[in-house]
């Protein structure tokens, strides 16, 4: 019996030896073999010609492949990895609005940043733009400052210190228009593309063409849609178990029903802590001093003051409603696509159709609930509007920025 195994070992040690033999044989009389290309490994040479690639980028006479170092990503941006998402309000619509029932929808992923857009970062732009524009432009781009004035309360210290003041570098900048928001994403866009260009030793000459091809460029800052939005928000992979489950659904960007840290585990902070900056009630900005648990922000707090969502994000309820990129509809829910939706005008639901002035293509929408609304608005379901050349003291922005290639290394 020994001896018989023995015999069946050897048997089997020569096949195997002999198989190998020929895969060697058929790879080199058929060429190489391929396996699973991507931007980061494409290989040695071409998956359909067999030609050798070529991937100096000095070299014009050959056909050149770009190979992916890693993900073009911009600074303070958290990844938000897209997929299927239930948006619309979960709460219950006591304003009767109508304007944003639940439906599933698929979100791509995308890159936000992780904090609203700090007076810091938009007195770097201003200061940016001195040296590119004439001051008349310059000025149409500054925050209106005078929004903090109010005919019958003393909230005038703001409008001189609030923007200008050390003090307040890292609170959200407010005051700016939604046209404002816009031109900041473009700036941005432009000057971390400049410092890319220098850390890679680009010449200034090259087209964007040129620079998207070698994979060098970010892609554009800008305004996040809707859609996008609200699924960052909601930040549902915190209620996930046992893959494609989730446990419950979210009023807010955090576990449980209510506006208080429920435990001191998951979330920073002690049980009893308010989870985000909001006017609580009539009259109720900030509680009674001296109260552990209250929040004591009379207005707008340091942007990094509450606790993150699950992916990553701060104050996607209170602190500020933020400006989004789409173009305000009462039925847009009816109308999105179920991929990467957005409403850019008023296709399938003009604004003539409403006899009123408040809907048409200037209206956009805000969202997130602010340190002056009270919690019915914290909800990421909830929605408003305002006309893009408008600012208020409660409105502000965050930049997002589509995700290309963090797949495929």
């Amino acid at each position: 019996m020994v001896k018989s195994n023995k015999n069946i070992n050897i048997i089997f040690s020569a096949f195997l030896m002999l198989s190998m033999t020929f895969l060697a044989s058929c790879s080199k009389n058929n060429g190489p073999t391929y396996g699973r290309r991507t931007a980061g490994n494409p290989g040695k040479v071409s998956a359909a010609t067999g030609a050798e690639l070529n991937f100096d980028l000095e070299d014009t006479t050959q056909f050149t492949v770009v190979k992916l170092k890693e993900p073009a990503k911009g600074p303070k941006l958290k990844y938000i990895q897209g997929g299927r998402a239930v948006l619309g309000t979960q709460e219950q619509d006591v304003m009767a609005f109508r304007d944003n029932a639940e439906r599933t929808v698929t979100i791509a992923s995308f890159y936000m940043d992780e904090t609203e857009v700090t007076n810091l970062d938009y007195k770097e732009f201003l200061f940016d733009m001195r040296k590119r524009s004439s001051p008349d432009s310059v000025r149409r781009l500054e925050p209106r400052e005078d929004v903090w004035t109010e005919a019958l309360s003393y909230n005038d210290v703001y409008s001189t210190y609030y923007f200008r003041h050390p003090g307040f570098n890292f609170y959200p900048v407010a005051g700016v228009t939604w046209e404002q928001a816009n031109a900041y994403c473009k700036w941005r866009t432009a000057y971390v593309n400049e410092l890319y260009r220098e850390n890679e030793g680009l010449d200034s000459t090259m087209s964007k063409n040129m620079l998207i091809e070698r994979g060098v460029v970010l892609p554009n800052y800008r305004l996040p849609n809707e859609a996008e939005w609200e699924y960052a928000a909601k930040a549902m992979i915190g209620t996930q178990y046992l893959d494609e489950n989730q446990e419950n659904g979210r009023i807010y960007p955090w576990d449980g029903r209510g506006v208080r840290n429920p435990y001191d585990v998951k979330r920073k902070g002690r049980q009893g802590d308010l989870l985000a900056n909001f006017k609580r009630g009539r009259g109720d900005y900030a509680g009674i001093a001296g109260g552990v648990t209250n929040d004591g922000d009379i207005i707008p707090a340091n942007v990094y003051e509450y606790p993150p969502n699950d992916f990553g994000l701060y104050n996607m309820s209170g602190n500020m409603n933020e400006w989004v990129e789409d173009v305000y509809r009462p039925l847009s829910y009816q109308d999105f696509e179920d991929l990467n939706p957005l409403r850019r005008d008023g296709t399938n639901d003009e604004a003539e159709a409403y006899r009123t002035s408040l809907i048409d293509n200037n209206y956009r929408v805000y969202k997130g609930g602010s340190w002056r609304d009270v919690a019915y608005w914290l909800s990421p379901g909830t929605r408003r509007f305002m006309h893009q050349d408008s600012a208020t003291n409660h409105i502000g922005f965050r930049c997002a920025m589509i995700s290309v290639g963090a797949d495929d290394m």
